[in-house]
């Protein structure tokens, strides 16, 4: 079965891109957050603690906020207030949020200007350029494809292959229309997924509240999102973590020194389950249905937003390692690194800079 991975302990079969290196893992990580990690205080001396800490389970992951400039504590229930308020904007599966309601009245009938909020039309804006950019290999509206495949359930199962051929014909970014901030789908049953998107745009505008209330050294990871507000107090990076496939939680493949940047990993790792000693993984091709096996196994990208780290992540791991490098070394200010399921590593041109090694 093409679209699989065979999985053999911690290895896995699948094509091998021709542009890598070989490194060894690295690193030793204390507070894990999926699968971009945050480095505490005990393996760097020079990390300073934030004076201020809060962390929830949120998003279907966990959301940590770390201030290191100040000590008012309504800072950080503003800024868990501000990822519930969007939460409730850009949820694919709550009843309540805005996004959900799109999706159920375009499951009624083809949508004409449907009008939408700004925030929601700008995500849908932004996260439908990258589909177009990518010519579909990602595409925002693979949601009645993706709501087939639950990863959450505990007896998890590969869905009905007819069932994938009858919601495909339902896939096509091309079919969206925006204006005037209002959408317009051609056809009845589509759906936009935007879990591609919905936490880098989060934690971008988490950042905003921040800064808008003086806040100019903190860190935000909502699960494999991290962003970085400025650099630590001392004037140093902060240090951050990309876990290794598979591994340990407490387990880094690359240790990476950033300042006022986010970093975004999509993984195979992630969310999947096995069936009949075959791995699916949650990132599924537009085109078949099944997850991409393109030999990778975690994109990481570091940008100076979130939203676009986040899309781009997903969008590099989709077109796969060498066209994904080509998109990224066409980029201003954005690196990316690829782990590869055979254990190789492929660097965009500027990316070793954020590499640490103490």
């Amino acid at each position: 079965m093409w679209y699989l991975l065979q999985r053999t302990g911690r290895s896995f079969t699948g094509r091998k891109p021709d542009r890598r290196i070989s490194v060894p893992a690295k690193g030793c990580l204390t507070a894990v957050f999926l699968s971009v990690i945050l480095l505490q205080s005990g393996c760097f001396a020079r990390q300073a603690q934030p004076l201020l800490t809060a962390t929830d389970y949120k998003l279907n992951t966990i959301v940590s906020i770390q201030i290191y400039d100040s000590t008012d504590e309504s800072l950080l229930s503003g800024a868990l207030a501000v990822c519930d308020g969007y939460e409730l904007l850009l949820s694919r599966t709550n009843p309540d949020s805005e996004l959900y309601r799109l999706n159920h009245a375009a499951s009624l009938a083809p949508l004409r200007d449907y009008p939408v909020s700004d925030d929601l039309y700008e995500l849908l804006h932004t996260s439908l350029s990258y589909s177009g950019l990518t010519e579909g290999a990602f595409d925002i509206t693979i949601g009645p494809v993706s709501s087939l495949w639950d990863f959450q359930t505990e007896t998890p199962s590969v869905p009905d292959p007819d069932l994938i051929r009858e919601k495909l014909s339902l896939v096509g970014y091309d079919r969206v229309t925006l204006q005037d901030h209002a959408v317009s789908l051609s056809q009845k049953g589509m759906a936009f997924d935007l879990g591609a998107s919905a936490k880098g745009y989060i934690a971008d505008r988490i950042r905003d509240y921040l800064v808008q209330n003086g806040v100019k050294h903190a860190v935000i990871s909502l699960g494999g999102n991290v962003l970085c507000i400025g650099p630590r107090p001392d004037g140093g990076p902060f240090r951050i973590g990309v876990r290794k496939p598979f591994g340990a939680p407490d387990d880094a493949s690359l240790l990476l020194s950033v300042a006022d940047r986010s970093v975004v990993t999509t993984g195979i790792y992630e969310r999947y389950f096995e069936q009949d000693d075959l791995l699916y993984h949650h990132i599924i091709n537009p085109h078949t249905g099944y997850p991409y096996d393109n030999g990778i196994a975690s994109v990481t990208v570091v940008a100076g937003h979130s939203t676009d780290a986040d899309l781009l992540s997903t969008a590099c791991f989709a077109l796969g390692a060498e066209d994904g490098l080509a998109l990224i070394d066409s980029l201003p200010d954005t690196e990316a690194v690829w782990l590869m399921t055979d254990g190789s590593v492929l660097y965009s041109g500027g990316f070793k800079a954020y590499l640490t090694h103490n």
